[in-house]
């Protein structure tokens, strides 16, 4: 129990120390926040509207393909299960097969797919985040803000500094 509560001890030690310039720091002067939305950046701003057109544009051959490839899939398989009572079980075996690669082929298409888009995403989410992470110190500095928050169960609008950081982005 006794070594339970020492391990802790260093974390309850920093969140002390912290508790405790901010009080220091609050007397001196009232501390200042605000707030990003950052999903409405990744989602509102022009930058991020002009990434998910290029990203789209990029994969929308391939999704197409698989799109097409699907389909003959699915007409394979509906032609497969008409003529199956009727084909010779060598015949029956052989085409069961290819219907069974092709299934494969295509859902490891699709993977590949989702895990290029996704990589892709993340990536151009990645530029938007380093362009708004520099506007939001820049905005930080210039309204002598304390601390920037990007995640809460609640924000008042009077700290919200999303807007300011977006017409920055967009610029």
């Amino acid at each position: 129990m006794l070594n339970t509560v020492t391990a802790s001890w260093p974390k309850h030690i920093a969140l002390l120390a912290l508790c405790a310039c901010s009080l220091a720091q609050a007397q001196n002067a009232p501390s200042r926040i605000g707030f990003v939305f950052t999903e409405r950046l990744m989602t509102e701003s022009k930058l991020a509207k002009a990434a998910d057109a290029k990203i789209e544009a990029e994969f929308s051959k391939r999704q197409k393909a698989i799109q097409d490839t699907v389909a003959r899939l699915k007409s394979m398989e509906a032609k497969f299960e008409t003529d199956a009572p009727n084909l010779p079980e060598l015949e029956r075996t052989r085409r069961a097969r290819e219907l069974l690669d092709l299934e494969k082929d295509v859902q490891r298409t699709q993977r590949e797919f989702r895990e290029d888009l996704i990589q892709r995403k993340s990536e151009e989410r990645g530029n938007i985040a380093q362009k708004a992470g520099k506007l939001i110190e820049l905005i930080a500095e210039q309204e002598k803000l304390d601390i920037v928050l990007q995640e809460s169960a609640w924000t008042s609008p009077r700290i919200d500094i999303t807007d300011k950081i977006l017409k920055l982005l967009d610029k």
